[in-house]
């Protein structure tokens, strides 16, 4: 990635912001978490650090007036066998193993639709996607059984049927109306236990079989199957990515973020990111005690109106920022944010109840078993090895971070599709809004992990709820 102006100043200045906020827990990080991590500064101290160095960060890029250029085109390769082949066996063998459960299983800790489903589905590969690659793209079960069943009719002598034009006005909608509906299953439906959960993954796969048979495999994960849009937007961030091939199997590696700087955005991206973002805090504003004293523990028909009311009011705000700002810079400006947020609100999730793979390894089926007899079926995922200081530092930095990310990109972006020269100040004044709602959205998350929780946990489900994922020797948890 080259830059136009000022790079030295630009590489040195904005994550010296970072270090600045980040240099002292006792000084920045305040505020009484829990009972184990204790700062001697009230919250309202490390919410303005934050807010400032965000603030700080935009106006830098802004006052300097940042350009860069996208990612080179390249060739790019094919991953070689030994990672495709077995990333695709892992995800069959997973989904199968959901099957199973699901049809013979009993009831334990060691459940792999809600292991598979939210803790390594939902939320590691969504940190894979935007950190690694497109992981999914070959680990994805749903092309896989496709695949083979193709190929056995093909064996059988079926021929082929035509497909059909895939509509252009629907574009991405159908894999957005799916991530609704699973954050409505992860922050309200979360009551449902695995078997719910079971049936859902079945009946999705009937879903994703049917429309890829209707129009192409590939044509409708770029469209219509929600976890291979979801993780391809994540995936502007990540080293590794897909060159310009119809196939989509040859990557290439390119410079973190520098993806958000390619075009190809859409309105739909907006919305799925603002979805993507609003949920998590959502998640994490629900289980908060200011929360819950004023809402209570609303039934299922209330909780899903606060929930689609915000997630509407969040999406609303980043259309009306993208009339003003573009759809490219707002979407290179959100992806960031959202997987900041992924990684402030879920990644002691994953560390923590991930463990449960343990249980289901000594016992697959649920059955009372103990495989090896090493007393793995009885094992209880622990959070003693997280230093809760280590904790709130990778909250801290990961929201802080990503909007000094989404700041840069959305203002690059915008720069170039403007057209502006440099120094204008028209364009830069058109890019406040993004700069207004990051502020107030670093504030707002930064708070939320700073609340007491009130632990909810259902008894049959595990989602990756803000209770869940933290523990009480974690910083974002308190009893």
């Amino acid at each position: 990635m080259r830059f136009h102006s000022r790079p030295t100043a630009f590489l040195t200045v904005a994550p010296a912001v970072g270090v600045l906020i980040l240099a002292g827990p006792g000084s920045v990080l305040a505020h009484t978490l829990n009972n184990t991590y204790q700062s001697r500064l009230p919250l309202i101290v490390y919410l303005a650090g934050a807010a400032i160095a965000v603030g700080l960060s935009f106006a830098f890029v802004l006052v300097a007036d940042v350009r860069a250029d996208p990612p080179p085109a390249r060739e790019g390769r094919v991953p070689p066998a030994w990672i495709r082949y077995p990333l695709r066996a892992i995800g069959l063998i997973g989904w199968i193993w959901v099957v199973a459960q699901g049809i013979a299983g009993g009831t334990s800790a060691g459940d792999v639709t809600t292991l598979f489903l939210w803790v390594y589905g939902w939320v590691l590969l969504a940190f894979l996607s935007a950190f690694v690659g497109p992981v999914w793209h070959w680990l994805d079960p749903f092309t896989t059984i496709h695949d083979i069943g193709a190929a056995a009719l093909r064996r059988l002598g079926v021929a082929a049927w035509p497909i059909a034009d895939y509509p252009a006005s629907l574009g991405r909608w159908p894999a957005i109306a799916g991530f609704v509906f699973f954050i409505w299953l992860e922050l309200v439906g979360n009551g449902a236990g695995p078997r719910s959960l079971f049936i859902v993954m079945v009946g999705y796969t009937a879903f994703t079989l049917a429309m890829m048979a209707q129009f192409g495999r590939d044509v409708w994960r770029r469209n219509g199957e929600t976890f291979s849009v979801w993780f391809r937007v994540l995936g502007r961030l990540a080293p590794f990515g897909f060159v310009d091939d119809p196939a989509e199997e040859r990557i290439a590696r390119r410079p973190f973020a520098s993806a958000l700087l390619l075009g190809g955005w859409r309105r739909e991206d907006i919305v799925l990111v603002a979805l993507g973002t609003a949920s998590i805090l959502f998640d994490g504003l629900s289980q908060t005690q200011p929360w819950f004293d004023v809402f209570g523990a609303p039934a299922v028909p209330i909780k899903t109106l606060q929930l689609f009311g915000f997630l509407g009011v969040l999406v609303l705000a980043a259309l009306i920022v993208s009339r003003l700002v573009g759809v490219s810079a707002t979407a290179a400006g959100l992806v960031p944010i959202a997987a900041g947020y992924l990684v402030a609100h879920y990644f002691t999730y994953v560390l923590i109840d991930g463990q449960r793979i343990v249980i289901a390894l000594a016992d697959p089926l649920q059955q009372g078993w103990d495989i090896g007899n090493f007393g793995l079926a009885f094992f209880e995922p622990n959070s003693t090895f997280l230093p809760p200081g280590f904790v709130w530092t990778v909250q801290l930095a990961a929201v802080v971070g990503g909007h000094m990310v989404g700041a840069w990109a959305g203002h690059v972006v915008a720069a170039r599709e403007s057209g502006a020269v440099r120094g204008a100040s028209g364009h830069r004044r058109r890019q406040v809004p993004l700069a207004v709602i990051m502020v107030a959205l670093t504030t707002l998350t930064l708070w939320s992990l700073g609340q007491a929780l009130v632990v909810q946990v259902p008894a049959n489900a595990t989602a990756p709820t803000a209770s869940t994922a933290s523990t009480p020797s974690t910083p974002s948890a308190a009893t």
